[in-house]
Formats: structure tokens, sequence, C-alpha cells
């Protein structure tokens, strides 16, 4: 059974935090495009209803302005008293009837493309999650020492959402902006080249404009982003820490660099919300401009009778579709770098390199007899600062081996190899006689169980939380555990007994109640040898003697590593190891150990003298 671990040793370097823009655009969209191979005929189709969609929209200004021409010659030769004038309204209701059915057509195409998308865009972040989450599960321990577990739960979850939300809405958005600028310009074109040229005198304009304000607001909108990061920061600190917040009298402090913090991040919100937001004023105010220029034109050219006044209108339309395109090109070409820089995060994740893979003839051990031995071990996690030299020792079965030691000494560096979280540099462990490189690594760690001073429960019912040590384990099994644990008397005295819900960090029980649960759970999993972290130092004197009674249960007759921090407890082990700076520089039982007047005996007597007790751990 397996308990999580927190910390680290630095064993690389982290991975960069989130960049607005990828370092590798080109080499991280051809990654990208890998996930969507296997859609090419569903991309194709979308590609294909989304210009059709556009198409029949762009189609639709240019009816109307048909029909307005016809209405307009009707009534003027009405007016003119032209013998048999009327408004020819059997050519307006085809005309009409041509309009419904590109909308609707535009209407339906846009709705498949959508819906094609939805599942195109769904099924390639399901495949990208699965990959993630089985890179996850082969990466060694170094992976998770050197990087946050926020960093690493940020590419899993947002930066995958950010791709699925790219794929669904922008990469349409794209197909349909340039569509409609190039079926726009087209149309102006067939209307009237001369207007056309009008219109494209506010292009220019509109670029400065659009290219100058978004570079200003992206830096208020950078600068909101982090100041945003620091009072989340700041709120989760002070909302975790408020009983020693409180203790210390210092809420006004808190509360000051609160306001602070907000202060900024209003100001630069504050910058970022008006700059960008005058991008629109301005733009409508160029359009407006252009919009201006092509009624003045395109009214004299009517005077002229050069051109039909529906074509006016239509090409009315067409100038004010005509910015609009061109600014949302210029926002999809940010979020698809953003989505690209969000990729490159994710396959950074894939990039990493895995545990070393079992080998093919990788042997297993049934029921294992638990004699452990080290030879020759050598180990760092730096290679310019090694820890473990020349480690030996020889466990037999069904011993107790307490490991003690200053903190960074490796004590838990030797479980990590044990476990072969990590692997020796030099040397080899060997279980029952066989080299821990020539198990499997599945094998191997299911004949250790772990028992860690940071307990791990997940949200659900004590009997979930104890049964995760066995798949399969009976009512009968859970509740024997438990009662071998000494747990079984406090979980009865739970509201709902063994149906009682721990909440998401398990705070509706006790410290000391979370242990024996953990230790229950390891009872069930019944592994051949024991590794265990002391975790008594945050408990009471009775819960204490119940944890103690628990876990000389769980080793009874089983070969156990223990992690002491209270040297009171390991006095009857069988080895006492003591380390320091990766070596061992003392072994022995604690009588013969305290008879040396060594390092151990510095360390026993610290802890009731306090001489040494911030070492002494």
């Amino acid at each position: 059974m397996m308990e999580r671990r927190h910390g680290g040793h630095g064993g690389g370097p982290p991975m960069a935090m989130a960049v607005e823009k990828p370092k590798d655009f080109w080499g991280s969209l051809k990654r990208l495009l890998v996930y969507l191979k296997p859609f090419t005929v569903q991309v194709a189709l979308v590609f294909i209803m989304a210009a059709l969609s556009t198409i029949f929209n762009i189609l639709s200004p240019r009816f109307i302005g048909m029909i307005t021409t016809k209405l307009f010659e009707g009534f003027m030769a009405k007016l003119n008293h032209i013998p048999g004038a009327a408004v020819d309204f059997h050519y307006i209701s085809n005309v009409l009837l041509v309009l419904v059915a590109l909308y609707i057509l535009s209407s339906l195409f846009a709705y498949v493309q959508q819906y094609i998308m939805a599942g195109v865009s769904q099924k390639v972040v399901l495949n990208m999650r699965k990959d993630i989450m089985q890179k996850l599960s082969r990466l060694p321990l170094r992976f998770y020492d050197s990087n946050s577990h926020g960093d690493i739960l940020s590419r899993v979850t947002n930066d995958v959402d950010n791709i699925s939300n790219a794929l669904q809405q922008s990469v349409t958005q794209l197909i349909t902006a340039v569509v409609t600028l190039i079926g726009v310009v087209i149309m102006m074109l067939a209307i009237s080249p001369v207007l056309t040229l009008v219109t494209a005198i506010t292009l220019p304009l509109s670029i400065i404009a659009t290219t100058s304000i978004a570079s200003r607001s992206q830096r208020y909108f950078a600068r909101q982003q982090k100041t945003l990061g620091e009072l989340n920061g700041h709120v989760e600190e002070m909302y975790g820490g408020h009983n020693v917040v409180k203790a210390f009298g210092h809420e006004g402090d808190a509360v000051k660099e609160f306001i602070e913090i907000n202060d900024r991040l209003y100001d630069a919100s504050w910058r970022a919300q008006f700059v960008s937001g005058i991008i629109m004023p301005i733009m409508n105010f160029i359009s407006n401009i252009g919009y201006v220029l092509v009624c003045v034109v395109g009214g004299v050219m009517v005077t002229r009778k050069s051109i039909a006044i529906g074509d006016i209108q239509a090409f009315i339309q067409y100038s004010r579709q005509f910015t609009q395109p061109i600014t949302q090109t210029a926002n999809i070409v940010n979020i698809i770098q953003s989505t690209l820089a969000s990729a490159e995060r994710v396959f950074q994740v894939l990039d990493e390199p895995e545990e070393i893979p079992d080998k093919e003839n990788a042997a297993t051990i049934e029921d294992a007899k638990g004699e452990v031995d080290f030879e020759h071990v050598y180990f760092s996690y730096n290679e310019d600062a090694p820890l473990i030299e020349d480690l030996n020792i020889s466990v037999k079965s069904g011993q107790m081996i307490a490991i003690v030691g200053p903190t960074g000494a490796g004590k838990t560096t030797l479980v990590n190899l044990l476990m072969r979280f990590y692997d020796v540099q030099k040397g080899k462990i060997m279980v029952d006689g066989i080299d821990i490189m020539n198990l499997k690594r599945e094998n191997l760690r299911r004949i250790f169980g772990m028992v860690l001073q940071d307990t791990w429960l997940f949200r659900g019912t004590v009997r979930e939380n104890i049964a995760y040590g066995k798949e399969g384990a009976t009512e009968e099994e859970i509740i024997r555990a438990a009662k071998i644990a000494n747990a079984h008397h406090f979980i009865k005295a739970l509201p709902d007994g063994y149906d009682t819900i721990l909440n998401e960090e398990a705070s509706n029980i006790s410290q000391g109640e979370k242990q024996l649960i953990t230790i229950a759970r390891a009872v069930l999993a019944d592994p051949d040898i024991l590794i265990l972290d002391e975790a008594t130092s945050n408990v009471d004197t009775l819960t204490e003697i119940y944890i103690q009674k628990a876990m000389k249960n769980l080793m009874s007759g089983k070969t156990s590593f223990v992690i002491a921090h209270r040297l009171s407890t390991i006095r009857n082990a069988d080895l006492i190891l003591v380390m320091n700076d990766g070596r061992i520089i003392e072994q022995g039982t604690h009588d013969g150990l305290m008879k040396e007047n060594g390092f151990y005996a510095d360390l026993y007597k610290s802890q009731f003298l306090g001489a040494f007790a911030g070492d002494a751990v």
C-alpha cells in the first residue's frame, strides 16, 4: 500500500512556467496535428461546412441589394408616371425564397460543422489526457520531486482545457474569418472596384490602431495576471494559516498587505480593461469614416447611374464586414499562439524521461521471505553531491530495522531505493537473493507496504479508504484489519461508522485517527516487508499508544524498516542503523550503541535533555 509523498530533493530543474507564446511554434503545431490526424476526414468536412456556411452568408447582402434595386425601380417608375409601372413582386418573392434558402443552408452547415468539431476536439483531448495519465504513471519519482504539484496539475487540466476550447472554437472561427475576408473582397470588387479602393483606404488605419492598442493592453493584462496570482497566493496563505495569524495578532498586517495588492490589481485591471475596451470604439470610428466615404462616393455614382442603389446598399453591408474578420483573425492568431504554448507545456510532460522499463525476463517473487541486502550501494540525486557511498546492510527475515539520523542523512533515500523510486548508480539491493533491478517493479512494490507520517486519505467512506489496500476486500476482512490496527473502536463511534464520509482533507477526523486508518489499510494489503515512518509526533499520548500497538501488530512476523523519530520507540529493534551524510556511521542494538556513547547516544540523550532536539529527527 502506498502513501502520498510531499517535498523533494531537487533531482532536476523544474519545468518552466506557462508562457504566452510557444518557444517552438511549428514543432508544437506539428505534434498537435498528430492528434488530429485520425480525424482527417472529419476536419476536412468541418473546413468544407464552415466555408459553405460563410459563403452562403456572404451572398445574402447581394440578394438583399437586388430586392432593394427592384423596389426602387418600381417606385421610381410609378413616381414618373410611366405607363404600366409596377413593383415586380413576383421577382422579389423569388429572390426572397432564394434568400431564405441561403440563410437556412448557412445555419445548417454551421450547425453540422460545430457538431463535428465538438466531437473531434473532445476526442483529441480524451486521447491527450489518456497519454498524459499513462505518462505520469510511468514517470520516476525524480520528476515529482523536482516539479510542483500545482504546475503538473495545471498542465493536465488548464492547459488541456485551453487546447480543447481552441480546437472547438478558434479553428472554425479562423476558417470563417479567412473565407469571410476573401468572399467580402470578391463581392466588393464585383460590385465596384472604385468603392473597394475607397474602403481600402481605412485598412491601414485599422491595422495601426489594432496592433498599437493590442500590444499595450497585453502588457497590462500580463501585469493583471501577475498581480492576481499574488493576491490568490496571499489569500490562500492567510486562509491556510489563519490560526497562526490570529495567534500572533497579525490580522491588521494581513489586511494591509491584501489592500496593497488589491489596489495594484485594481490599477492593472482598470488599465487593461480600459485600453482593450477602446479598440472597438476606435474601430467603429474608422469603420464609420469608411461608411461615410462609401455613401458619398456611392451616392455620386448612383446619381450618374453608374451603379444601382441596391448595389450600394449591399456594398455598405460588405464594407461593414470588411474590418471584422481582420480583427477576428488577429485575435484568433493570439489564441492559437496561447494554445500552442499550452500544447508545448503538455508535450514537455510527455517528453520527460520515463522509469527504466522492466527487463523482458524480469522475475517475480510470490511469497517473499523478507531478506534484504544492500551491497556496496552508491547513490546521489546530483552527480556533484554524493549522498550514499558504499552502503552495506544485511537484513534477515522478520527483523525490525530502525533507521535514525538527522534531517538529510539519507533515511528517506534508503526507502526510495528499496522501492525502486530511484535506481542505484552502483552496487545492488537484493530481496530474497534477487537483485531488485531484475524484478518487475509492480511485483517489487507489492512486496512492500508503506505507512508514512504524512497520511493520505481520499474523499469517500472509511470503509472505502481501508479497502484501498486490497482489491475486492470483504466486509469481514476490512473490520478485521481495523481491529488489528486498533481503529475499530473509534470508527464505530463515528456518526455513520464505516459509512462515515471523509471530506477532501479528512479534516473531520483527527490526525491520529487518520494514521490508524492508513495502518488498517496496510494490514489489509498484508505486505511481506514493511516500511514505516513513525507518525506519533503530532498526536496525544493515548492516541500514540494506540498507534504504537497498531504498528506492533502490523509488524508482527514481518521484516520491517522503521524510520525512527522518537528513539524511545525503537529500543527493541533488532538492528539500529545510524545514518549521517548518506553513510551508516553506527549500527547495533540500542543497548550496544548507548554503551559506545557515540552519535546515537547523543541523539538519544538530546530527546530528553533538549540539547540537540532541533537535529534529532
